[in-house]
């Protein structure tokens, strides 16, 4: 089955009844590259973690984009066995059908065998509106949090939504 398109992404959202709002910009490739898109569009900014198990397992991680995330022992928290490590490129594609700097947990929507489990993060979920990319780094939309949780059903991906270990606070050197 073909992945879907940003235009059919957003298509979908209507069809369920959700409002987004789209705004068009630069491609951004990390969190640190889309301040000036922070600046330009409301709510709580994302970024998405692609990663995989001991057991080959997949899960697609969803925080807030300045959340710390201990990944060495996250995999305690989603239920994952042992350390956690990042799919490939080509697992993303295939699977989600996202290109890497493109992760969005909108990308759910093309993993229609159901091998990817979603994992929003508590501190995102604290917000009335989040933004995600629309399947391309080049796009941001927003939708409220409810309306995530509604899509992210309808795709057959019901999130566990949990706060992330955080990693540990550094200690001062003695004087």
């Amino acid at each position: 089955m073909p992945h879907l398109s940003p235009k059919e992404l957003l298509d979908r959202l209507d069809a369920l009844g959700i409002p987004s709002e789209t705004v068009e910009h630069e491609p951004v490739f990390t969190v640190a590259q889309s301040k000036s898109v922070k600046e330009q569009v409301p709510g709580a900014h994302s970024k998405n973690l692609f990663v995989k198990d001991k057991k080959g397992r997949f899960f697609l991680i969803s925080a807030k984009h300045d959340t710390a995330i201990d990944l060495k022992r996250t995999h305690e928290a989603i239920g994952a066995s042992g350390r956690l490590s990042f799919g490939s490129a080509e697992q993303l594609r295939t699977m989600l059908g996202v290109e890497p700097g493109s992760v969005t947990a909108f990308a759910v929507v093309n993993d229609t065998d159901g091998k990817v489990t979603m994992v929003l993060d508590a501190n995102l979920m604290e917000h009335e509106r989040v933004n995600f990319h629309p399947l391309v780094n080049s796009m941001t939309t927003g939708v409220s949090r409810e309306d995530l949780v509604k899509f992210l059903r309808a795709t057959g991906h019901d999130p566990l939504i949990l706060r992330l270990p955080e990693p540990p606070a550094e200690l001062p050197e003695s004087a």
